[in-house]
This record gives structure tokens, C-alpha cells and sequence, in this order.
């Protein structure tokens, strides 16, 4: 006989499990190979909080997740859960340039729903994608009829760490990204004893905390990197250290002229925070998981850019031989000779534009081209200075745009706004417009100085909305954007495939005044580790006058003329730069590799790879079965036996290899190297040596092209 009474109990358990099930079981979400784990729960007070792990093993332990704002209560605590979703995504899309054509988009999502248990009652939900190679997750403040205006004074998501990981940083300076990366522990990161070298007029760093990407190690040698994605309408986000706890937690950049840091009106959503997780360093650069957590391509056809290499009027004025200004031949910020000329002039952009053509060169840079340059420095107000429409008497834009296109090249405008905005916004129709009669479809844009107006950050709300409109409007007049002294890269290339470079990095330039000595050897492989992994950057390699002679005698490049090449391949960029001048390259055998090189990618492989030690990348240009191959050392000389088993089995390839010689140095002899040139296959291993702050390169071409 069935007992009604029993049957009645237990429905009416298990009703009460079920209703409160959301609130007291752990919610958790796996990577589609079920190796990253988020496990998301709320505290007895109603606190969200999360931890994750890694094929087991806890990589971030309890962390609270919230927001202080002004004029209503702090968003930090009494949740409860009032909905969970959960989807799955396993999609594909087409890269219309860059490290691969097609990237993967696989990952499994959780969407967390929390309501107030007391009034005002207010919503926020919490959503989580978690990849293979590593999770993102954002917050949304969706509509509600109880908050329409959102003023945040603090975003407060910490990242509690497990160890006291080897870490690669740089401070979390709210103006510039162009510091040394520092290599200590979590507790040894301290802030006050980092000097970047450069004499820029602004720095402003809060605290003790570091800039993103920041990359760490653990000792059983996970790889680990903190960053953020999809960076719209927001501020920039830092990351305060607490040596001791070894814990990280977002501090959002500010402003001088308000009180709070977001403006927001809801509904809206912040950017994604991000972690890449990886067994080793290679996987860090080979994950796509930034420009995945960023929307679908919103301008359709871009094929009126074209990823290029460029040379220009830019190096002349920080080795000191030329000027930006017409009017003086002394620019005494950077030092430059006195008796030097103005760099823009028609007869030497043609010049430069002849060297082009005949070097498979799409673009010639053009710096000091226009007006304003006698002033743009030491004033503090610089608003109305530049005139972006405007050239200098012996530039004529006109001409020298006839004439580039007659050549098959194109010339890449420069607009330095010296962070006067406002001057920038007024003339932007104007600007672009006119590059658009002129066939020009490329900018590098500069922002030099503290901004205008004054209080306003690089890297606060303000300057990030800036960036964002300049990327609009560009689009437009179908113009790509080449930002220096940008806001850092978050993979809103995929949604703005006019986004196509920028900067935001201690560069090239610094070799050649920098008063510390300018970037170490094992820069480069830092950087490929932390910033690279943002996304691309113009770091404008290829010099071949590594000691400067005769202009920078107290300066040199700190690395070997292959390193030089092999920086083609490992620093991502649809735009690479033969940042010498040309007289350099002029009859020389190993400028056969800068003419050969592609810059836009079918696939991109991580040969071997150690964080600050050394990177070994090989990349198969797209539309073809060409590949090349970078390799770049810190201070340390290694041998390395290079496997090609990625080429395409049964074909011969042509390869030349460009590599340092044996008594070659990046200091005592930098410029010693050797080319071999051979047959390869698939079954082909490569042994070779790269010396002190050295590299190779190499051109591996199929030999039906040569055909």
C-alpha cells in the first residue's frame, strides 16, 4: 500500500531544497576539457565570491567580488541568487588580419543572477566563461526600476593568489605603459623603487599596484595572466598588491575632476576580467581568449586596409639628424644636433617612397609634417597648437599622395594631438576627411603629455571613451588607427578591425635617448609574455646601426642585428616598421629578410618558450605556404634544435636562415652574422646558436613559389 503521508513529506523536502539550493550549493562551471574550474558561491553575509582551479588544484582561492559607490549603498554584500543560466558556445570566426585566420571560440558560460535581500531590492548579474585556456568574467547592471544612474567609486574584485609566484610587472601607472618589466615575487613587488628611465612629463601611480597584463609563474609551473577585455565606457583597470596576503584587487583609474571613477547609466556591463592559464609559456601567447571575450567585427569589409610594412621620417628625429619643427633645427627635449633640419620635406618623403617601392614596402610614416610643432612641448596649455590639416611650406601633401600612389605606396599620416583633446575632437571630421581625398587610410596617432583637460588620465573613462570615438569616426572615412600613448589593447580589434596596432609599451625610441641605457636583452622576451599577449604592438623594429654612430654615441640598440630580424615574426603587428634609416639598409645581404617577411598570418605556432628567457615562433603567412620563423634570447646564449615539422609534409621548402655569428655579441659585436641558405622539409631539425642578447630569423619559402 502506498503511504500518501510519506510521499507528501518528502515532495515537500525536497520543495525546500530546491528553492534554496541556488543560494547554498556552490554553482560551478568548467572549461569544455573540464581542466579550469570556477566555483562561485555566496558568504553567510551574502558576499559573491569565487575560486578557481587548475586540473585540480586551486590557482585563486576565496575571492570577494563588489563595488563602493556614491550616493547609495555599496554594492559588496546581502545577496541572495535569484537565477542561474547556464549556455555553451562552440563557434568559429574569421580574423580579416592578424596571428591566425581562424580563431576558436569554445567555452562554457554561467550566468549568475543577485537580488538584494533587503531594499531597494537592486539586481546585478555575474557571468562567467570559462575557456580551455584560461576564464573571463564581467559584471551587468541590468534595467531595474529601483537604479537608472550608476557613480563607482571603487571596483573591488580581488584575485586571492595560492603562493607567492615569480612575477613579471610593471607599476599601474594611470598614464604610461612605457616602464622596464620588474621580475620579483608577489611580496617583493614594490612600486616606489621602479624608475622607467624616460623623461616624459607624466606618471601618476596609486598605491602599490601593477598595470595589466600581469604575468606570473607558479612553482609547479602554471603560467599565469591577469588582464581585461572589452574595455568600453570604463576606466582602465590596476591591480593593488598586497604583499603579505598575496592578493591582487582591481583599483580603477581615476580623474582629478570628480569624485568617482565610472559614470554609467544602466543597463550596461563592465569590461570582461580575464586569466589565462597555461602549463607553459607558449600557451599564453598562442590562447585567444582576449579577442574572444570581445564582440563580432561591427564594420563588415575592411579590405581598404592592408597590413604593410612601412618605413618613415621618424628615427632621423630621435637619432638627433632631423626635427619635427620647420621653423628650429634644436629640439631640446629629446637632444637633437644642433644644424639639424626639418624631416618632413617633399624630396625626402620621396625619397623614402622610391626606397619603398622597390622593397615591398606598402607605407612611408610621415612625423612633423604639419604646424604646431615649435610649441607642442613645455606649455600647459596646448589646446589649439596643431592644425592637422595644415602642412609645413616644404611638405606637399598633395604631391607626395599623387606621387605615393603612383609608386604603389601609401603615406601613413601622423597625428600627434599632444593630449590636447579637445583641439584633437574638433578637427577629426576635417583630418580624416582629408586623408580620404588623399587615398591615405592609415594614422599613428600620439598623446604625448599630461592630458587636457586637466585631472583627466591616459587611461581613465574619459580617454578610453576618446579612443573609442576616434576608432568610430575613423571607420567612416575608412581609416585605421596606429594609437601611441594609447589606451591598452583589450581585443577590441575584433570589433574594430581598424584598430590595427598601437603602442603602449617601453619601445624602440628608448635605445636611442633613454638615460638608463635603454631596454635591456630580456625586454623583448618579457614582453612577449605581459603586454604582446593585450594584443599588437607597433614596436618598430629593424635597426641595423645597433651603436648609433655617429649621432647616439652615449646610446645603443642592447641587442644583435638578427634579434632585430627576428622581431618580425615574434612582436604580433599587421604593421612592422624598418625603423632605420635607409642609408642602413642600402646594399645590405641581411635586408633580404626584412624585404621577404609577411605580416599578416594563416597560423601561428610557439616553437619553445620561457618567460623572460627566451621565445622561438613561427608563423605560415596567409594565402600561402611560406613561413617564418623569429627567435630572440635574454642575455643568455643557448642552442636550440628548431623542429619544421609543421611544414606541409612532402613539400621542399627554400630556407635562409639568418643567424648571429659565433663571436657576435649584443654589446662587444652586435652586428656579426651569417646567412645559410638550404633545402628543408617536414623532417627537417634545425640546430642553432644564438648568442648574448642574440636571435635568429628565418625565411622558409615553398620552393613552387620560386618557380
Amino acid at each position: 500500500m502506498v503511504n500518501f503521508k510519506n510521499i507528501l513529506f518528502f515532495w515537500a523536502l525536497a520543495t525546500v531544497f530546491t528553492g534554496c539550493k541556488n543560494e547554498n550549493i556552490n554553482q560551478i562551471v568548467k572549461s569544455p576539457n573540464g581542466e579550469v574550474e570556477i566555483i562561485f558561491f555566496l558568504t553567510e553575509d551574502g558576499t559573491p565570491t569565487y575560486n578557481v582551479d587548475f586540473k585540480g588544484n586551486p590557482i585563486i582561492n576565496k575571492s570577494k567580488m563588489g563595488f563602493e559607490l556614491q550616493d547609495q549603498p555599496d554594492m559588496m554584500n546581502g545577496w541572495t541568487i535569484a537565477t542561474i543560466d547556464e549556455n555553451s558556445v562552440d563557434e568559429q570566426w574569421k580574423m580579416p588580419w592578424g596571428e591566425k585566420c581562424l580563431v576558436t571560440n569554445s567555452y562554457n558560460e554561467l550566468v549568475v543572477g543577485l537580488k538584494e535581500v533587503k531594499k531597494p531590492h537592486r539586481l546585478l548579474n555575474i557571468t562567467f566563461k570559462v575557456y580551455d585556456s584560461g576564464l573571463g568574467f564581467r559584471y551587468e547592471f541590468p534595467e531595474q526600476s529601483n537604479m537608472d544612474k550608476v557613480f563607482i567609486t571603487e571596483e573591488n574584485t580581488e584575485f586571492n593568489l595560492t603562493d607567492d609566484h615569480k612575477t613579471f610587472w610593471i607599476p599601474g601607472d594611470w598614464d604610461i605603459y612605457e616602464y622596464l618589466y620588474n621580475t620579483t615575487s608577489i611580496s617583493g613587488i614594490d612600486v616606489s623603487k621602479c624608475k622607467n628611465g624616460i623623461k616624459l612629463p607624466q606618471t601618476h601611480i596609486v598605491d602599490n599596484s601593477v598595470n595589466t597584463p600581469v604575468t606570473m609563474i607558479t612553482d609547479e609551473g602554471v603560467h599565469l595572466s591577469f588582464h581585461e577585455a572589452n574595455l568600453t565606457d570604463y576606466s582602465g583597470m590596476t591591480l593593488k598588491v598586497n604583499t603579505v596576503d598575496l592578493s591582487l584587487k582591481s583599483c580603477l583609474v581615476g580623474s582629478e575632476n570628480r569624485d568617482y571613477k565610472v559614470e554609467q547609466t544602466v543597463p550596461f556591463v563592465t569590461p570582461w576580467r580575464t586569466l589565462q592559464i597555461s602549463d607553459n609559456a607558449a600557451g599564453l601567447i598562442e590562447s585567444d581568449l582576449i579577442v574572444n571575450l570581445n564582440e563580432p567585427n561591427k564594420l563588415g569589409n575592411i579590405s581598404w586596409f592592408k597590413p604593410m610594412k612601412y618605413i618613415g621620417i621618424w628615427w632621423d628625429m630621435h637619432l638627433g639628424t632631423k626635427t619635427w619643427d620647420y621653423a628650429s633645427s634644436v629640439n631640446s627635449k629629446i637632444g637633437s644636433i644642433k644644424g639639424s633640419s626639418h624631416g618632413a620635406t617633399t624630396e625626402y618623403t620621396k625619397e623614402l617612397i622610391d626606397f619603398a617601392s622597390e622593397h615591398n614596402i606598402g607605407g612611408v610614416l610621415v612625423e612633423g609634417w604639419n604646424t604646431g610643432w615649435e610649441h607642442w612641448i613645455g606649455f600647459d596649455d596646448r589646446e589649439g597648437i596643431f592644425d592637422f590639416v595644415t602642412p609645413y611650406p616644404d611638405y606637399d601633401i598633395k604631391e607626395l599622395a599623387r606621387y605615393a600612389n603612383e609608386k604603389g605606396v601609401e603615406i601613413i599620416m601622423h597625428h600627434e594631438t599632444s593630449s590636447a583633446i579637445q583641439t584633437y575632437i574638433t578637427q577629426l571630421d576635417t583630418a580624416f576627411s582629408l586623408m580620404q581625398s588623399l587615398g591615405m587610410h592609415s594614422v599613428k596617432t600620439g598623446h604625448v603629455g599630461p592630458i587636457l583637460p586637466k585631472g583627466e588620465y591616459h587611461h581613465g573613462q574619459y580617454m578610453v571613451n576618446h579612443f573609442q570615438n576616434v576608432l568610430e569616426i575613423a571607420a567612416k572615412y575608412e581609416i585605421a588607427i596606429n594609437a601611441h600613448e594609447p589606451i591598452k589593447p583589450t581585443g577590441k580589434r575584433r570589433t574594430y578591425p581598424n584598430a590595427i596596432s598601437r603602442e603602449g609599451v617601453r619601445g624602440q625610441e628608448n635605445n636611442a635617448w633613454a638615460a638608463d641605457g635603454g631596454n635591456p636583452p630580456e625586454h623583448l622576451p618579457i614582453v612577449a609574455f605581459t603586454r604582446m599577449l593585450a594584443g599588437p604592438i607597433d614596436f618598430t623594429p629593424g635597426i641595423f646601426n645597433i651603436k648609433l654612430e655617429p649621432y647616439r654615441k652615449e646610446n645603443q640598440v642592447n641587442t644583435t642585428l638578427c634579434k632585430q630580424l627576428a622581431l618580425y615574426v615574434v612582436i604580433n603587428s599587421p604593421i612592422q616598421m624598418a625603423a632605420d634609416l635607409i642609408e642602413s639598409y642600402k646594399g645590405h645581404p641581411a635586408f633580404k629578410f626584412i624585404d621577404d617577411v609577411a605580416v599578416n598570418w594563416e597560423q601561428t605556432k610557439v616553437l619553445n618558450a620561457e618567460v623572460g628567457e627566451f621565445v622561438t615562433i613561427a608563423r605560415q603567412q596567409r594565402g600561402s605556404e611560406n613561413w617564418f620563423v623569429g627567435s630572440i634570447t635574454n642575455e643568455k646564449a643557448r642552442d636550440m634544435d628548431i623542429n619544421l615539422d609543421f611544414l606541409t609534409e612532402g613539400k621542399i621548402y627554400n630556407a635562409i636562415i639568418y643567424k648571429d655569428a659565433k663571436d657576435a655579441h649584443w654589446d662587444n659585436n652586435p652586428t656579426a652574422y651569417e646567412i645559410e641558405e638550404m633545402e628543408v622539409t617536414n623532417a627537417t631539425v634545425l640546430p642553432i646558436h644564438l648568442v648574448e642578447g642574440g636571435g635568429f630569423a628565418i625565411s622558409i619559402i615553398d620552393t613552387l613559389e620560386l618557380q
